[in-house]
């Protein structure tokens, strides 16, 4: 991870910790989820939303002012909304992704959900998909849902991340190996 991008996790953290210990204080998980859903989409489907929160022409008072309107507009639920003013007080608004990130780890491991991360070759099929599911969830102990996608420079075989656990079966990793350990021999 970039030093940048550490430092956007580490304070998208602390703001996570903040809203989400007050959702789950007030009993609104749900809402909470709706709210960082739907911020999410917005941000994917308005380059004009990622601009203004991630330009430093825009001062605190027209950013704090923009989000504000937009929550209200969107309804999203209270804590969130006045969070999003703080950081738009504070110009943190640029952690507004990571922090999206920091909330769906937490609501996810709140209901005992874990996300693995899983590369292939091939797009896997449902039934594959599944079953890697039910196998990751055995060992993790945690009902294990599968962000899925392709690389075909791995060649064959699956690079599984879950948490902090990857487990690399790729072709491409086992030819890398060979070739490390060969270079040893010459």
């Amino acid at each position: 991870m970039s030093e940048p991008a550490s430092i956007s996790a580490g304070i998208a953290a602390r703001y996570a910790t903040a809203v989400f210990d007050i959702a789950e204080e007030n009993k609104a998980l749900d809402s909470l989820e709706t709210s960082i859903n739907d911020l999410a989409a917005a941000l994917a489907d308005s380059p004009e939303l990622n601009s203004l929160i991630n330009s430093p022409l825009v001062s605190r008072e027209e950013q704090g002012a923009a989000i504000t309107a937009v929550a209200d507009k969107m309804g999203i639920d209270p804590v969130l909304r006045n969070t999003l003013a703080l950081m738009a007080d504070k110009r943190r608004l640029f952690v507004v992704p990571a922090l999206i990130e920091a909330l769906r780890a937490r609501l996810a491991d709140a209901r005992g959900e874990v996300t693995a991360e899983v590369v292939s070759a091939k797009a896997l099929t449902k039934t594959q998909s599944e079953k890697l599911a039910k196998t990751l969830a055995e060992r993790v102990g945690k009902k294990v849902t599968i962000n899925a996608s392709v690389d075909a420079s791995i060649i064959g075989g699956l690079v599984v991340k879950v948490g902090s656990k990857m487990i690399d079966s790729s072709i491409r990793s086992k030819l890398n190996s060979l070739q490390n350990a060969m270079k040893e021999v010459g």
